[in-house]
């Protein structure tokens, strides 16, 4: 079999085999393929396309290219979660504990965050003495006992897939439907779960930024699923604004832990309401998406979801008085005030460029070198469709540097836009696919 031969074939439309994939994804692998080659059959691949079952042969290629966690002496049907990203996005850190407070195992595989804010493994850091490295014994103890436990990705895991997307990254072909999904899906298949819930976001602050695009790529991912006896499911979510009002790292965790509580954003409850219900169905917990959702509603409602997010904060060497006491969580030095300028309806945010402000506040890496600051960010006061009046409060800026927090009111106004009416024809979840 030789490199060329699949470029060829795949430049003129046609199909590979799955042992024609394997050959390719192996040996690249190996470092036995060359990058240019490679890239040439990516470049082929981006052009015309793959089918679901291409697809889904990539998708095991890439899993079976280093270490499947195996979770089988986890009892129970294990439920992945996975957003595709997004601005203020707390839903692990809310629906993890709802969800391992009916007795479903939750054993989630995270990273960390390149871009914006932090990912789930910087924000959990914000507690004190937390840490993501666990033994898999360990690991595995902590999700049979108390039922969750959150641990880094491992080198090993799905490692074609980090070699594909860096040359992927560099050769002008991440965006296409076959390449993300396979991505995505590889490593939620070999981190062992039974079943999968997907939330694809849409909008300025998300990867996809239609809905046509969006709904692409979850049913891709969800035929990817069926094709390798995954029960997915896809829930298409509105980024065309930050979910919740926090963003940034101990900022959203307090925001997660407001919403346990009961007093969080509804949109960040709504949205872990509507992923969690499909986790609990899925689980086998329930027979219906409505009975899940009063189960959900009620841990939270009789305080076993903050209870359980504590149990878990402290199997991890967190320091659980902070859950308890959010005072306690990083602080930043300055807070400012974002205010409007003129009166109206707020009719965009727009999210993604909030994301980067924050970044530049330190909320965020832009490269992997990069040191967060787990105490700054930015917390919205106004959201799409709120009234405002001039010398209204759009936003609080929290900032350890009194010139970042300038710039950053700055890029704040300018990325909220006030117009005289507003009609909301967004909404918060536009489709379920299973």
């Amino acid at each position: 079999m030789r490199m060329y031969d699949l470029i060829i074939k795949k430049r003129n439309g046609e199909e590979l085999t799955k042992e024609e994939i394997n050959f390719f994804v192996e040996n690249y692998t190996k470092g036995i393929i060359p990058d240019y080659q490679v890239s040439a059959l990516l470049m082929a691949i981006y052009f015309k396309k793959m089918n679901a079952r291409e697809t889904a042969d990539l998708t095991m290629a890439m899993v079976h290219s280093g270490d499947m966690l195996d979770l089988s002496k986890i009892h129970g049907v294990k439920v992945d979660k996975h957003s595709t990203g997004g601005v203020g996005d707390t839903t692990t850190l809310v629906l993890t504990p709802m969800v391992a407070s009916l007795s479903i195992p939750v054993a989630k595989m995270s990273g960390r965050g390149l871009g914006h804010t932090g990912g789930t493994i910087d924000k959990l850091e914000s507690f004190k003495g937390f840490s993501v490295e666990i033994s898999e014994n360990q690991f595995i103890n902590n999700v049979n006992t108390i039922k969750i436990a959150v641990n880094g990705q491992t080198p090993d895991l799905a490692p074609a897939d980090k070699k594909l997307y860096a040359l992927r990254d560099v050769t002008g072909t991440v965006d296409n439907i076959s390449l993300i999904s396979s991505s995505i899906m590889s490593k939620k298949i070999a981190s062992g779960a039974d079943a999968i819930v997907l939330d694809v976001k849409v909008g300025d602050g998300a990867f996809m930024k239609t809905f046509e695009d969006a709904k692409a790529l979850g049913k891709a991912m969800v035929d990817i699923g069926k094709n390798v006896n995954r029960n997915t499911v896809a829930v298409i979510s509105d980024m065309d604004q930050p979910l919740g009002f926090a963003i940034g790292n101990a900022l959203e965790v307090k925001e997660a832990i407001d919403t346990l509580k009961g007093n969080g954003p509804c949109d960040l409850l709504e949205l872990c309401l509507t992923l969690g219900s499909n986790m609990v169905v899925l689980a086998k917990k329930a027979d219906t998406l409505e009975d899940a959702r009063k189960m959900l509603m009620e841990t939270i409602e009789s305080g076993k979801a903050l209870e359980k997010f504590k149990e878990f904060v402290k199997a991890q060497g967190g320091d659980e008085t902070q859950v308890e006491d959010t005072d306690k969580l990083p602080k930043a030095k300055y807070i400012f005030e974002a205010k409007a300028k003129k009166a109206g309806y707020i009719t965009k945010i727009h999210a993604q460029n909030l994301g980067i402000v924050a970044m530049e506040l330190g909320a965020g890496r832009a490269t992997k070198e990069d040191k967060i600051d787990l105490a700054v960010g930015i917390v919205l006061n106004k959201k799409r469709g709120d009234k405002v009046e001039i010398g209204d409060t759009l936003a609080y800026v929290h900032a350890n540097d009194e010139e970042k927090a300038k710039i950053a009111i700055d890029g704040i106004m300018k990325n909220y836009e006030i117009g005289d009416s507003y009609e909301d024809n967004i909404p918060l979840v536009y489709d379920i696919i299973k």
